[in-house]
């Protein structure tokens, strides 16, 4: 985690100029960006959060940007992008070539650590991503880009690395090649399921809380058309582990999910997949992006979600469909 470009004052005077935010009067550097570079900003006008936009075409920042502004009016729980002065949601960084910075509202709060996920929570999580997801089913159809981590895009990043000869890796090729096979023979009923936006990546770090209840929904990169089902994996492999799937914190995350939107019978049938697809990605996307580029990051650890893999090959997964 850092910061990939440094802004000083002048820097960020000159963004806080191209979004009309007011004379700054604070700022510091947020080093928790593991994509991009973030900074709080204080003006005049408020606070704000600053995000430079690392290694994205402008096509990419504008589509996230008015993705994130229509969930925000449509009732989602996660600051809207402000609009510069030309009127477009993100402005050039004018230090930096081909980088452009977008800006939002400061939201308090504060990420949950793996302890603090109680039946409670789970059910408001839940209940967010529904509204996430209600309000995506209406947007245009043509807005659900494609995933960048489809299955096709696994089972290739899979097979640069499954033939290495490094121990290490042995046991999670067989495993990952098992699985990978197992999605694709489950290919139709996944396909049923229920499509529309996901977020992709909703781990606990891109969900602020204040005072008990969700304050923001954060980081929409990984957004893009796709399975309501595999949304919810996501969310189970990460919201309800406790060293092992925990079939309560499950059962209450699919109750505040379901008071929102109920699930019909093909995302209930899909969602025994999708937890084991979910848990397959981040094993893979972890050997590539952290193991092999010897990125010394303990909380990514491809093991820790190998073992999720593990766990859904056995009982927990009969635990699950039996409380869907």
């Amino acid at each position: 985690m850092g910061v990939f470009t440094q802004l000083g004052g002048v820097e960020l005077g000159a963004v806080a100029e191209a979004f009309a935010l007011g004379e700054v009067r604070t700022f510091a550097a947020i080093a928790a960006g593991t994509i991009n570079s973030n900074f709080s900003l204080e003006t005049e006008r408020g606070r704000w959060f600053v995000r430079v936009n690392e290694g994205k075409a402008e096509v990419d920042v504008a589509w996230e940007a008015r993705l994130v502004a229509a969930l925000a009016d449509g009732g989602v729980v996660t600051p809207p992008p402000v609009l510069a002065r030309d009127g477009r949601p993100y402005a050039p960084l004018a230090s930096e070539h081909n980088k452009w910075v977008s800006v939002f509202p400061w939201r308090g709060g504060h990420h949950l650590g793996p302890g603090e996920v109680t039946a409670e929570r789970a059910a408001q999580l839940g209940a967010a991503l529904a509204q996430l997801h209600v309000v995506g089913l209406e947007l245009p159809v043509g807005w659900r880009r494609g995933s960048i981590y489809d299955h096709d895009h696994l089972v290739a990043r899979f097979a640069r690395f499954s033939s290495q000869s490094d121990p290490a890796l042995a046991k999670a090729n067989a495993i990952l090649d098992d699985e990978l096979a197992i999605a694709t023979d489950a290919a139709a009923v996944r396909r049923r399921a229920t499509q529309g936006i996901i977020h992709g990546d909703l781990f606990r770090d891109n969900v602020l809380w204040d005072a008990g209840e969700v304050s923001a929904i954060l980081d929409f990169e990984q957004a893009s058309g796709g399975s309501l089902a595999y949304d919810l994996g996501v969310c189970i492999n990460d919201w309800c582990w406790t060293g092992a799937p925990d079939l309560a914190l499950v059962r209450s995350l699919l109750d505040g999910y379901q008071r929102v939107r109920p699930l019909p019978a093909n995302d209930r049938a899909a969602l025994p997949i999708e937890v084991r697809a979910a848990a397959t990605r981040f094993t893979i996307t972890r050997i590539t992006d952290v193991y092999l580029a010897r990125v010394q990051n303990p909380e990514k650890d491809f093991r820790a979600f190998l073992a999720r893999v593990e766990a859904w090959r056995g009982p927990a997964l009969g635990q699950l469909s039996s409380v869907l």
